[in-house]
């Protein structure tokens, strides 16, 4: 429309996923009642009242502010988010950030001055080889003990 594109341009043969994602932005002075769901990157300037499901990343501006959940897969917060937070990989919450609630991550970033009231789990990474046996933790712990107690004796 804007562009001169046609949706067939931005798509993949099988139609999965773009392939160039774009961003969307809700601009400040933009209030938005009701839930996201975006494949591409994310971007609130503005106030959004519903929750959020990201494929791509998801950044809440400095005067950005959300009511509701976030999932994506990676998430910046400069704003204010009030609900959960959940994401696959790297969650930064920047100076001057405000989240009541909770949040899930595999990596988390909390700058100094970033204000976070709530429960934090930190997800494990995906093992991508694992030494033996099914590749869970209590294994490879196993394994380093049988190690220890056989060099000891």
């Amino acid at each position: 429309m804007f562009n001169g594109k046609t949706k067939s341009d931005n798509f993949s043969i099988g139609g999965d996923a773009p392939v160039s994602a774009s961003a969307s932005l809700i601009g400040a002075g933009t209030t938005m009642k009701g839930d996201i769901t975006s494949n591409g990157d994310l971007r609130i300037d503005g106030a959004l009242v519903g929750n959020i499901h990201c494929s791509a990343k998801v950044v809440i501006g400095a005067n950005g502010s959300v009511q509701g959940d976030i999932n994506g897969q990676q998430a910046d917060i400069m704003g204010k988010v009030t609900g959960t937070i959940k994401v696959k990989d790297l969650l930064q919450l920047k100076g001057g950030s405000l989240v009541n609630g909770n949040i899930q991550a595999t990596k988390l970033q909390i700058e100094p001055t970033a204000n976070f009231n709530g429960e934090c789990h930190m997800t494990p990474a995906a093992v991508s080889s694992a030494p033996s046996g099914n590749g869970k933790p209590a294994d490879v712990k196993k394994e380093v003990k049988h190690a220890e107690i056989a060099a000891a004796g």
